[in-house]
């Protein structure tokens, strides 16, 4: 029983390491790395503490060398499903009773540990796992995953120090209680962090959650479930199944005591499983929170007054970091005819230095892409746009899987709005870029506005004030995250709460206080101090 009111500890981000050469992280990172790929393990589930394996097994391969293997993950069925669903409600009763300054503990002991001993476990993972380079992952894996370990606490209390007003005689309480049942967390590949946070957001308001991480994900996923069980956290609490998706969402999607999805993928699956709720939701104890952020079609334009450098390291670094497998990636470019004789000679050229490979090589910025049906969709619309008479590549184009998974950086360049690739999400290191008349500034401002579905980041580059503002209040709804004069990614936890609306999601702001307030079921308290003794008001007595 908590017997004081606690202050919570100095929150701050993470500092983000350099990884230079003969650095002391940069060593350490490389040791871990070759550790990791010199050894096969076991990625079993883990439900209610223990770790179970199954018969079936599938292999754990880096994108960047696919034919050399790092894991076998263990795959469940339904029967594994079930008793996750089974703990998950037995474990509820005793971590929600926890304490919230407990709860709190054992996250702050996460965020610790994560900067300290388990960096390079989490970095290195990430980097075999998915093929980010240093640089991604430690913003990602390490940075943004102590961010929201730290500052989850910090919207917690602040959650719940929010209170009601109280009249004379009477004290109004509001309390955050967990949503009643348990949740289910749909995590993705490419993302550490976000993967994380779907699990523990809800968990920190005191819930349980079963979580199906991405097939493309479960390495790291077991560093994640170690540093919690390091940190303190319960058995039971996190439940990790592998399985396919058709097994969970089958169980999950039929109990009464489902209660929310935290989710992170693909708009069409997001939609179904909307619509399987939908059809099932007679079926519940409660209506399901549903929380999700599905993908982008994400912009930059740029106004004659942009600084051309600003405007070309903002479409490498936003297109092409992490091969533009960022659902936040800048994809579709929207360039003044005045500017782009020096734009392109620029960007050719910076992009000529570009080199592509293992992230073992720290001098590679771009790695490998995901796995194979990436790669091949991929390469397919690399082929369509060099036979369309509506695009020409002007930079880029190869593509290579003979040791991973390569796609080189590539530019396609369309004389046509609407194009494929300005409009469907591609998930890859591709840039289409779109030359506009000067005159029509914003008229392409209401273009990129309608061009998509998706509603997600974008950003403009200009030094006149007033485009700033035809831009900002013009997209008004074409992104949630929206930037001036800065790439469109890059979202900082607590700086720039991320999410968007259309086709992009729910909108529900991960990294700051909103997304934990999906995660309870607020409860009003109205005590009176003297209670009235008899039914009858003052203008039911009689005149005198």
């Amino acid at each position: 029983m908590t017997k004081a009111v606690f202050s919570i500890p100095n929150i701050s981000c993470e500092p983000v390491k350099s990884y230079s050469p003969k650095s002391k992280e940069r060593i350490e990172l490389i040791k871990e790395y070759d550790k990791m790929m010199s050894q096969v393990i076991d990625l079993p589930m883990i439900i209610n503490g223990k770790k179970i394996t199954s018969k079936k097994k599938i292999s754990i391969s880096p994108p960047h060398k696919h034919k050399h293997v790092v894991a076998y993950c263990h795959y469940g069925n339904q029967k594994d499903v079930k008793k996750a669903i089974l703990t998950c409600l037995e474990a509820k009763h005793n971590w929600k009773n926890t304490p919230w300054e407990h709860r709190a503990a054992i996250f702050l002991k996460a965020a610790y540990l994560l900067a300290g001993p388990y960096r390079q476990k989490i970095n290195a993972a990430t980097m075999i796992n998915q093929s980010k380079n240093a640089h991604q992952a430690e913003i990602d894996a390490s940075c943004e995953l102590i961010d929201f370990l730290k500052f989850n606490v910090k919207f917690l209390n602040e959650i719940y120090s929010k209170q009601p007003d109280s009249s004379n005689g009477i004290w109004n309480r509001m309390e955050y209680r967990p949503l009643e049942g348990f949740v289910y967390a749909i995590t993705p590949f490419n993302f550490t962090s976000i993967a994380a946070n779907l699990c523990l957001a809800p968990v920190l308001m005191g819930n349980t959650v079963i979580w199906k991480p991405s097939d493309s994900q479960t390495y790291s996923a077991k560093i994640i479930m170690d540093l919690l069980k390091e940190a303190g956290l319960p058995n039971g609490v996190i439940n990790l199944i592998h399985c396919k998706p058709e097994d969970a969402n089958k169980v999950i999607l039929n109990s009464p005591d489902f209660a929310g999805l935290h989710f992170t993928g693909s708009t069409r699956v997001f939609k179904s499983l909307w619509k399987e709720i939908g059809k099932n939701i007679s079926k519940y104890n409660s209506y399901p929170r549903i929380v999700g952020e599905t993908g982008g079609k994400d912009f930059i334009i740029s106004h004659k007054s942009a600084n051309v450098d600003e405007v070309v390291t903002a479409i490498i670094r936003g297109g092409f970091e992490y091969q533009g497998q960022k659902c936040s990636a800048a994809s579709r470019i929207y360039i003044p005819k005045s500017q782009w004789s020096k734009i392109e000679k620029k960007l050719i050229s910076e992009m000529k230095t570009i080199k592509v490979g293992d992230p073992r090589n720290f001098s590679n910025f771009v790695n490998a892409v995901i796995h194979k049906n990436s790669f091949n969709k991929l390469k397919s619309v690399i082929k369509k746009a060099n036979k369309d008479k509506k695009a020409k590549i002007i930079f880029g184009g190869k593509c290579d899987d003979s040791i991973g998974y390569f796609i080189e950086p590539t530019i396609i360049l369309t004389t046509d709005p609407n194009y494929d690739t300005m409009k469907n999400e591609l998930f890859g290191p591709i840039v289409t870029i779109y030359i506009y008349n000067d005159k029509d500034f914003e008229k392409t401002l209401t273009l990129i506005d309608k061009t998509s579905d998706y509603a997600l980041t974008g950003a403009i580059f200009s030094k006149n004030r007033e485009a700033i503002i035809k831009a900002t209040n013009i997209l008004e709804n074409a992104a949630g995250n929206f930037y001036i004069n800065d790439k469109p990614t890059g979202a900082v936890v607590s700086q720039q709460p991320f999410g968007g609306s259309r086709a992009s999601g729910t909108n529900d702001k991960a990294g700051s206080y909103l997304n934990l307030l999906r995660w309870v079921s607020p409860r009003t308290i109205k005590e009176t101090f003297v209670p009235p003794k008899s039914y009858q008001y003052s203008f039911l007595k009689k005149d005198l």
